[in-house]
């Protein structure tokens, strides 16, 4: 018989029945929710329900959380401040778990989640947002849902899902150096298509992907929606161990050696089978830019703006045309000929203390050229910055040094593009208006994102450090 897959393991224990449709109600360990998502309260309170297990709830607000304030009183736009006391006012009506702004657990759900300890190997784990995907890095299912199954969790602690197909991606060799999870996840997509993880729970494996820290397996894992996947997941080893260990919501004693011995069991048996199978070479990838308006269209920055004219299929042909009228950019061009009026280090995706450290490698004496907005994922992740003095590395180079939040990943909460203006961006998204109405984005990994910072324009960040 063929052994199981990390996926599969993880799937069965929890389930509480399966139908003959093919739906399965799954029992949740786990659920995160952000100021969005207030409403889904009084949406309980409207079926007249109450919450199945508070205990099992974490709220933080995220989206709506202007970068320049600390308080919710400093907030003075009307559908920002509604978001961020709903949340407030309802966590403390219900009896859940809240990091309110004050708070300096306070942050993006997707960075709290692991970062509490929240988020542990084996368990289901969801939230309304779709790169919930993130926290598979920790060897769990995690993903995203909608509203009305908000609320449905939140009376049941259960969900009905239709199970997925699987997929392993391999990345075998040794990252060069320079090369992040970043690079590592914009080769991926841009290999297996924006649509190529669509119905598959997805597996990262390979010597590369071990060789990652957590902070570089969650960047891969946050950004498996870009591949059209909702999940994404790292089989648990002793990296992912030694991060959990000692966090506030992780276990104790007894219940920590316990759990370690079940973590053990969870990665995919060696007969294992997958419904997809692809593999890369590590030692092939470059740092990666994008230049479309798909996390697809990506390209080693050493390279040019690709020919619309050399692709073969028609529809992909015009795809690449309009992306490219949009984003105002010549087939040809050298990407590091591309300037930037922009640049935004931050994001669920790239906002952790690692991928501010490789940030303040470059920025360290060097000046910022384009407004820089540099945005901790937490009050924690914050705290620990400055401890480290990174927040002084950033503002004696010009760059802004700002509060916890999503930020200009958003564009809701006052960070933004300008129609016309063109960023560098560590967040996941590049579609049209996805930083402001009109705005130009560029993904790039931390240190690619304080390159074109320091230089105004796309540069190769293995020019910029030193190797350690």
């Amino acid at each position: 018989m063929a052994g199981q897959t990390l996926f599969d393991k993880i799937w069965d224990a929890h389930v509480v029945v399966a139908r003959d449709d093919g739906q399965t109600l799954l029992y949740i360990d786990r659920h995160l929710i952000h100021d969005l998502h207030f409403g889904a309260f009084a949406a309980l309170k409207e079926l007249g329900r109450t919450i199945k297990r508070p205990d099992r709830i974490v709220a933080s607000p995220d989206h709506s959380i202007p970068t320049t304030v600390t308080t919710l009183e400093e907030i003075t736009d009307p559908e920002m401040h509604e978001t961020v006391e709903g949340l407030e006012r309802y966590a403390a009506e219900f009896g859940i778990t809240h990091f309110a702004m004050t708070d300096e657990r306070h942050g993006i759900v997707h960075v709290v989640g692991p970062e509490q300890g929240i988020t542990q190997p084996g368990i289901v784990l969801v939230c309304g947002d779709s790169h919930t995907s993130t926290h598979g890095a920790l060897g769990c299912i995690s993903f995203g849902v909608g509203s009305s199954e908000v609320v449905h969790v939140l009376a049941t602690q259960t969900l009905w899902q239709r199970r997925p197909k699987t997929m392993r991606i391999e990345v075998s060799g040794k990252l060069g150096f320079g090369i992040t999870g970043k690079d590592v996840i914009l080769a991926i997509i841009r290999e297996i298509g924006a649509d190529g993880g669509t119905g598959y729970a997805i597996e990262y494996a390979g010597s590369a992907i071990r060789n990652l820290s957590m902070e570089g397996r969650l960047t891969i894992c946050n950004m498996t929606i870009e591949a059209g996947g909702r999940f994404g997941m790292v089989a648990p080893d002793e990296t992912t161990i030694a991060y959990v260990a000692g966090r506030p919501y992780a276990p104790a004693d007894a219940a920590w050696d316990r759990a370690v011995a079940y973590w053990r069991t969870l990665p995919s048996d060696d007969a294992a089978e997958f419904d997809r199978e692809v593999a890369l070479d590590g030692d092939a990838i470059a740092p990666m830019v994008t230049w479309g308006n798909s996390p697809q269209d990506a390209v080693q920055v050493t390279e040019t703006v690709p020919d619309p004219a050399k692709e073969a299929d028609t529809e992909r042909r015009a795809a690449m045309e309009a992306a490219l009228d949009y984003m105002d950019l010549e087939p040809g061009m050298a990407m590091t000929d591309i300037k930037v009026d922009k640049v935004f280090i931050g994001a669920c995706t790239n906002s952790r203390i690692e991928d501010l450290r490789l940030a303040a490698k470059v920025a360290k004496g060097r000046t910022a050229m384009v407004q820089t907005l540099v945005v901790p994922g937490s009050g924690l992740v914050k705290r620990q910055a400055e401890e480290e003095g990174l927040d002084k590395i950033f503002t004696e180079a010009g760059m802004e040094w700002r509060q916890p939040g999503c930020s200009m990943c958003v564009a809701m909460n006052g960070d933004m593009l300008q129609p016309g203006e063109r960023s560098a961006s560590t967040s996941n998204r590049n579609f049209r208006g996805r930083q402001g109405p009109g705005g130009r984005t560029h993904l790039v990994s931390p240190a690619m994102a304080a390159a074109a910072a320091v230089t105004g324009h796309f540069a190769d960040i293995r020019e910029f450090i030193e190797r350690d």
